[in-house]
């Protein structure tokens, strides 16, 4: 057994068993826009077979797996304990070999309408909580509205009672924005642990803004 495997093997059979393996790591494409969200054990297996590079998110260097293992984690720094080290914990991996976009479709649930909406209502503006906030259909049910991603809002308790079965021009009420189906992004990954790191990575601006051939 190679000295990589003989590392990795005492992990990579308790990775259903190990919450420190369960961690969120954000993945990048090789031009380094967020694509997926994979497990720590995931993302130490595709530095260890060469697909990804670890990202250190305090100064950008690249670290492949003979250069992460040889890390020496900081006192208070999550890590693995393997049966011959420690192995620092990765938040963010960039691939090697692929240009991908992200893919996955965002499930329509009430966790991913809040994620979108920002727990904002979305005719008066306010964030009372999500304990005061409502999934309002904007053509109402029983005008034929559908549960959808371009038919619901979040509403505050009031501003949902206000317009109640009617749509906002019958209620003389005005939508911040309509609503769309969102693109993926990390924050509707299954695995979402904020990770402070990732703001450098998943900033709005920084991704969208149109680059020079």
């Amino acid at each position: 057994m190679s000295t990589i495997a003989a590392t990795l093997d005492p992990y990579r059979t308790q990775i259903g068993l190990s919450p420190t393996l369960q961690r969120p790591t954000l993945v990048l494409n090789r031009n380094w826009q967020p694509i997926n969200v994979a497990t720590v054990a995931r993302a130490l297996i595709m530095l260890w077979n060469d697909s990804a590079k670890i990202v250190d998110p305090v100064d950008y260097q690249l670290y492949d797996w003979s250069d992460w293992s040889r890390m020496v984690p900081d006192r208070d720094e999550p890590f693995i304990q393997s049966v011959r080290q420690r192995i620092r914990i990765p938040e963010v991996i960039a691939l090697t070999k692929f240009d991908a976009m992200p893919t996955q479709k965002v499930t329509f649930s009430r966790r991913n309408v809040f994620k979108r909406d920002k727990m904002c209502c979305q005719y008066c503006g306010k964030q009372p909580g999500s304990e005061e906030l409502t999934i309002d259909h904007v053509v109402p049910r029983a005008q034929g509205g559908l549960s959808s991603w371009t038919n619901c809002v979040l509403a505050c308790i009031d501003c949902n009672s206000k317009k109640a079965d009617r749509t906002p021009a019958q209620a003389h009420m005005k939508l911040r924005k309509e609503p769309v189906r969102p693109a993926w992004k990390p924050i509707y990954a299954d695995r979402m642990n904020r990770v402070k790191s990732w703001s450098k990575f998943i900033s709005e601006a920084y991704w969208i803004v149109e680059l020079e051939d």
